[in-house]
C-alpha cells in the first residue's frame, strides 16, 4: 500500500474553496463550509491542507464550552493562556492580527447545539482579525448554522463532500495500490463501499492476499474475499468488546 495523500473530487473543490477564501476580494466574507457524510475524506484532507498551510486545526467535542475553544487555539499557538475568557478572547485576536493564520475548526456540529452559543465566538474572530475561518462538519452542519443567522451569512464558500463517484474509487485505487486491480474489481468496489476507510482496508488485505499468493493482479473475487475477510474481523472485534 503506497503511503500518499489522494485527491479525490472532493479535495479538489475543497482546495478550490480555500483557494477562494485566501484571494477573496475586499469585503467578500471569509468563512466557509465543508460537511457532509462521515468516511469521505473531510477529516483527512483538512489535516493535510492545514500541515500543508501552517492554519490552525481545532476539532471540537461535546463538552466543548467558549472558554475550552479559546483555550485550544491558544494552545495551537503555543501562547499563554489568561484565565479569564475575555483576555483569551482579546489574546486570539491579538495573534491573528500579528501572524495570519486560516482557523479550520472540525465537528463543528457539537457548537450548534452549545447554549452558550460559543460558536459565535468564531464569527467574532473572523470579524476582527479578518483571518480564513472554515467549518467542517457532518451532513447536519449545514442546516443547523442556519440558525445562526448572522454566522451563516459570512459563508462565502460551501463544499459538501458527496459519495465517491466511480472515477474517485479509481482514483484511490490507483494511488494507493501497489497492485493492479481488473475493471471489474474497482466496479465491485464501487458497488459495495463507499468509506475511504474501508476502501484502504480491503486494498491492503487484498494486496496482502495476492502477495501471499504470487498474483500479479487484483480481481473481483479477490476484492470480494478481502471484503469477506475484512467483514469477519470487525464482527470478532465487536463480539470481543
Amino acid at each position: 500500500m503506497k503511503k500518499v495523500f489522494v485527491k479525490t473530487n472532493n479535495v479538489k473543490r475543497f482546495i478550490t474553496m480555500m483557494n477562494n477564501l485566501q484571494n477573496r476580494a475586499e469585503g467578500v466574507p471569509g468563512m466557509g463550509l465543508v460537511y457532509g457524510e462521515p468516511g469521505l475524506g473531510k477529516t483527512q484532507a483538512i489535516k493535510w491542507w492545514a500541515f500543508k498551510n501552517d492554519a490552525i486545526l481545532i476539532r471540537c467535542n461535546q463538552m466543548m464550552s467558549a472558554r475550552w475553544l479559546l483555550k485550544e487555539i491558544l494552545d495551537y499557538m503555543s501562547e499563554i493562556k489568561p484565565y479569564s475568557i475575555s483576555d483569551s478572547f482579546n489574546e486570539v485576536i491579538r495573534n491573528l492580527i500579528l501572524t495570519p493564520r486560516v482557523l479550520i475548526v472540525d465537528e463543528v456540529d457539537y457548537l450548534t447545539m452549545d447554549k452558550n452559543k460559543s460558536i459565535e465566538i468564531l464569527r467574532d474572530i473572523h470579524d476582527k482579525t479578518n483571518v480564513s475561518v472554515v467549518l467542517v462538519g457532518m451532513t447536519n452542519a449545514h442546516s443547523r448554522l442556519k440558525k445562526f443567522s448572522h454566522l451563516y451569512d459570512r459563508l462565502s464558500e460551501i463544499v459538501k463532500f458527496e459519495r465517491f463517484s466511480k472515477s474517485d474509487i479509481k482514483t484511490i485505487v490507483k494511488e494507493l495500490s501497489e497492485i493492479e486491480l481488473t475493471d471489474c474489481a474497482i466496479k465491485y468496489i464501487y458497488s459495495n463501499l463507499n468509506r475511504f476507510r474501508q476502501i484502504v482496508k480491503v486494498i491492503n488485505k487484498a494486496e496482502t492476499i495476492a502477495k501471499a499468493n504470487g498474483l500479479s493482479s487484483i480481481d473481483e473475487i479477490l476484492i470480494k474475499e478481502a471484503i469477506q475477510n475484512e467483514t469477519e474481523n470487525s464482527q470478532t472485534d465487536k463480539d470481543s468488546e
